[in-house]
């Protein structure tokens, strides 16, 4: 299973950006996805995560009220909605499917991970 992760890109501080992850085969449909992301210089971190169906999801104190992940039942992409970007949230934006059909705020619960697509906010 391979992951392309898409949406990146340079906006200003305020504005938004929707990433989208899609798994190659439709193993993700039963299994949790999530968003990690790394800032230069930087470890990466935790974003948000949903379990397999949508129905359960985790955010970064960070973001929470600014982003929004969903994933419908059944399909293999989940998206990042990120509204009121600021500075902090320039970094390279993994996406990443669960061992499992679970949501999970710890990296080592996803065994397949994408390449990672840029997001810069200037302020």
């Amino acid at each position: 299973v391979q992951l392309q992760a898409s949406g990146g890109g340079l906006v200003q501080a305020g504005d938004s950006l929707k990433l989208s992850c899609t798994a190659s085969r439709r193993t993700a449909s039963n299994n949790g996805m999530a968003w990690f992301r790394q800032a230069p210089g930087k470890e990466r971190e935790f974003v948000s995560s949903v379990n397999w169906d949508g129905g359960t999801t985790y955010y970064a104190d960070s973001v929470k009220g600014r982003f929004s992940i969903s994933k419908r039942k059944g399909a293999s992409t989940a998206y990042l909605q990120m509204d009121n970007l600021k500075s902090e949230d320039t970094a390279v934006y993994f996406c990443a499917v669960a061992r499992g059909a679970w949501a999970s705020t710890q990296a080592s619960a996803f065994q397949i991970w994408g390449q990672g697509t840029l997001v810069t906010v200037s302020s």
